[in-house]
């Protein structure tokens, strides 16, 4: 039998960056902690979301501090993985200070999927609690 070499994430996908009609930003960050192997995911072990309203844009450490308040809540650890785009196209040697986590930008196919799940827990949480149709 062959050995699948798996690792563990933490995939992690804010939404909600636009102010809505109330002049708010309603944002809710999911974070999914998954095992996974080079092409899949091989076990979700936790996923938590987070809603928050803010007055103003965010700045990236606003983003980060929202991605580690989700992350605390769960209680299985692993490297945190973000889309480049959610942390304004800094470099990952950057960014990844700023994390009391390890921290790293997707690479790999299943962590392209992870973040993908993150995002549509994130989207679809968003739009249910600002009563919306998906």
């Amino acid at each position: 039998m062959m050995e699948i070499n798996m690792r563990k994430i933490i995939a992690v996908d804010i939404s909600g960056r636009h102010k809505t009609s109330d002049g708010k930003y309603h944002l809710v960050c999911a974070a999914v902690a998954v095992s996974i192997s080079p092409n899949h995911i091989e076990r979700v072990h936790h996923v938590n979301t987070k809603y928050f309203v803010r007055e103003k844009s965010l700045e990236i450490m606003d983003v980060v501090h929202l991605m580690e308040e989700t992350v605390n809540n769960i209680d299985t650890w692993g490297t945190i993985v973000a889309e480049m785009g959610d942390l304004y196209n800094k470099p990952v040697d950057m960014v990844s200070k700023m994390f009391n986590r390890n921290f790293k930008y997707q690479e790999s196919i299943s962590e392209r999927l992870a973040i993908q799940f993150a995002h549509h827990i994130s989207h679809s949480s968003r739009k249910l609690l600002l009563n919306k149709e998906i």
